[in-house]
Order: structure tokens, then sequence, then C-alpha cells
């Protein structure tokens, strides 16, 4: 089987790395530390594609340490063993250096196996994961390691990479390749900061165009077909997913429709409608309230109606209802009465409900005062009449507050002189 084209052009120093300037650059901290011969544990985190196997690697050629490098997806306690078991031999007496990647699929007593050797400096860590460290890692092995963040590489950092990889292909296939204006920037960014992805179009391109007189002619519509699913990094259970989500409704909730829409096309083109469908459904409620209450019939019905017509039609209701949500005025106020009366319950801050609300039973002959005294509001002008509600432990209680918007001003207004007092 032949070997991906990232790994055939895998940089060998760092100045051959793309991207991740703000760690790499001159005098940039981790270039300072591996360049300083003492090497700590290290943890890199980011997303796939970045660079972090590479740069490992590369570290792992500069250090006269015995490399090993598992992944956490297949490696066992067992192998961690057979590690350890080299330790203080002629196989490694400078000590081990170990790669270990995906560390978040470590449980953690095979992290804790670890500990020991990482704290002596018998084993130096350099461990990468997709995931935030800081949820996935023991807390002990992360004590004792330097995070460095990894970031999604810009289309401008990758173009380096692609002209690098198609010139690649041509002296490997012997053929001239005949590459149309717009198709580098067009894979720059479709890879989505991932520079692996970016190698793995260049190579698709090249052998999936047709050979004309030892020529290969690529062009912008043959790579769409490469590209046009892989516009963007998503994944269902990481940190994007949940990237994605936030931003999602945090730009609804901030009232601007445009990136509410970008956030919307980026989850269903990752066919995730029912994340897309429930946010959309909690800012309606959540954010918009009392300040617009008609909008939460209107933007289910708009959810109804995306789950009976499918993808890619679904678009269509659900970008109406996000571009309704964004654009409505907002009110937090029924939002944040639930959650006070919430509190209160989960506090146990509540008492007996007074005899006037409760249901109609027999009174017990030691009661004094028979009867259930409770007064029929419709009963009375304007359907209102003074009595007790809460009990009497929290009869003083206040949850909810008018917001300052129009609606519920209104309703504030009409209360206010029914009730002929502030409420």
């Amino acid at each position: 089987m032949s070997t991906p084209l990232a790994d055939r052009l895998r940089p060998q120093s760092i100045d051959e790395m793309v991207g991740q300037k703000h760690l790499l650059g001159p005098n940039s901290p981790l270039r300072n530390i591996i360049e300083s011969g003492q090497l700590p544990n290290l943890i890199f985190y980011g997303p796939s594609g970045t660079g972090k196997t590479t740069l490992a690697r590369i570290i792992a050629s500069s250090t006269k340490r015995k490399l090993h490098h598992i992944n956490g997806t297949s490696a066992s306690t067992a192998d961690i063993k057979s590690i350890i078991s080299e330790l203080d031999t002629f196989v490694a007496p400078n000590g081990i250096l170990l790669y270990l990647d995906e560390i978040q699929y470590f449980n953690k007593k095979q992290q804790q196996s670890l500990l020991e050797y990482i704290e002596s400096g018998q084993i130096t860590l350099i461990a990468s994961t997709t995931e935030n460290p800081y949820f996935y890692i023991y807390s002990a092995v992360l004590s004792r390691c330097t995070v460095f963040e990894f970031k999604s590489v810009t289309p401008e950092d990758v173009v380096p990479a692609i002209d690098r990889a198609f010139d690649f292909m041509e002296k490997e296939l012997s053929t001239k390749l005949e590459i149309e204006d717009g198709v580098v920037e067009n894979i720059s960014i479709a890879c989505g900061g991932d520079v692996r992805k970016s190698l793995n179009f260049v190579e698709l391109a090249c052998l999936a165009a047709p050979t004309a007189d030892n020529m290969r002619r690529i062009t912008r519509e043959s790579l769409l077909t490469l590209t046009q699913k892989n516009t963007f990094r998503y994944d269902k259970f990481g940190d994007e997913h949940y990237d994605i989500l936030s931003a999602y409704q945090k730009s609804m909730r901030g009232s601007d429709p445009d990136a509410a829409l970008h956030y919307l096309a980026r989850l269903l083109e990752a066919g995730d409608m029912p994340s897309a469908i429930r946010r959309l459904l909690v800012c309606a409620t959540e954010d918009v309230g009392l300040a617009y209450p008609q909008i939460i019939p209107v933007v289910k019905a708009c959810c109804d109606i995306a789950l009976q017509l499918g993808m890619p039609e679904a678009s269509i209701p659900l970008g109406d209802a996000v571009i309704l949500v964004a654009t409505s005025p907002k009110s937090v106020s029924g939002n944040f009465a639930i959650k006070a009366a919430m509190e209160d319950v989960k506090n146990g801050n509540y008492g007996k409900i007074p005899r006037q609300l409760q249901n109609k039973h027999f009174d017990g002959e030691d009661n004094q005062n028979k009867g259930q005294f409770y007064k029929y509001p419709h009963d009375f002008p304007n359907h209102w009449v003074r009595q007790q509600y809460l009990p009497d432990q929290i009869k003083d209680a206040k949850y909810y507050s008018f917001g300052d918007n129009k609606n519920e001003q209104a309703f504030y207004e009409y209360w206010k002189k029914i009730k002929g007092e502030d409420i």
C-alpha cells in the first residue's frame, strides 16, 4: 500500500513546518524550549492535521533518547510495561522519549502508570490530543506537563505546503501538471486548517486528472468533486462540535443574523440538524421569551416543517427561524424568574400550600376555622382579587420582574392599573 503523500512530504525540520507561528516562530516559547536542549514533558493540544505529530518526530530526531511512539486508541497497559522494562538498560541508557498520540483515550490507570517515571525524568513524555486536556487528562499527569495549543492553519499558511505538494507529485508522476488558477486557493480553504487534508486533496486531484500528451490538467471544477463535503472541520463528539453550537446560539442571542446563519450552515452541512433545532428552540424561549412570546409556536412550526422536509429543503424554514430569533427583541425575564424559583425549591425554601389554594377536602374536627376561603378571581372586577398564593414561609418572594421591552411593559402598565400599585 502506498504511503500517503502527507507522510512522504512530512517536514524534517521546524523551518519546513507551516503555521503555528505563535509557537514555532523565531524567539517563540516552544521553539526556544526545543532549541535549549532541555526537554520538559509536553502536551500538544489542537485539531488534527496541524503539526503535532510532525513536531514530536522532529524533536525526537534531535534527542539522544530512545523514541517510542504509541497511540492511545490501540495501546494497552502491557505496551507501557514493555517500555518501562527498557529503562536503565543498554537499550535506553539515556532514558526514553515517549510520544503518546491521542492520550485522551488512555484511562486514568494507564495514565497513572507513567507518573513515577515522568517525575523522575526517566521518561520524557510528549503527548498529543485533539480534546481539551483539562477535561481528558488526569490532573496529576497534567500538572507535570506544559500544555501548548496548536491552532488551525490559516489558508495563507497552507498555500506553501500545497505548492510544494504539487511540485513533488509532478516529479513523482513524471508528468507535467497544468493547474488552473484558483485551485491552490480553493484547496487551502477547503482543507479547513488541516494541512494533512490539503495534501490528500493534492494527491487525489493529481491521480484523478486525466493524462493527455504527458500532461495532467487540474481544474477547479474537478477539484470540487473531491472537496465539496470537506469544506470544514467537524467532530460531532469533540470540542469543535460544542464550539460551533456555542457560536450558533451566542450569535442568535447577540442579534447577529449573518453569523447565526453561518453556524447553522455548518451544522446542516455536517448533517447535525437535531443539534441545530434544539439550540434554536432554546434561543426562542430563553433569549426572546416574553419580549415576543408568539415566536415560540412559529419557531416550533419551522422546526417541524424542517424535519418533515429533510435536507436540503429543511435549510429554508430553519434559516427563516434563525433570522427571526436573531432579529427579535430579547428578554430573559422569564428565564431568570424560573431559575430563581427552582433555586428556592432545590434549597428547601418552601412551605405548606395556603389553605385557600388546596384541593377541597374534609376539615378535621380539630380545625377551628373550617372552610377553604378561596376567592375565585373571575367573580371580581377585572378578574382579579387580592389573596395570598405563596406559602407563608416565602410569602414575600419575588421571582419575576417585567422586562424593559414593549410587550412586557404593556402588561406591566395593565396590572399596575388593576392592582393599583407598583408590581
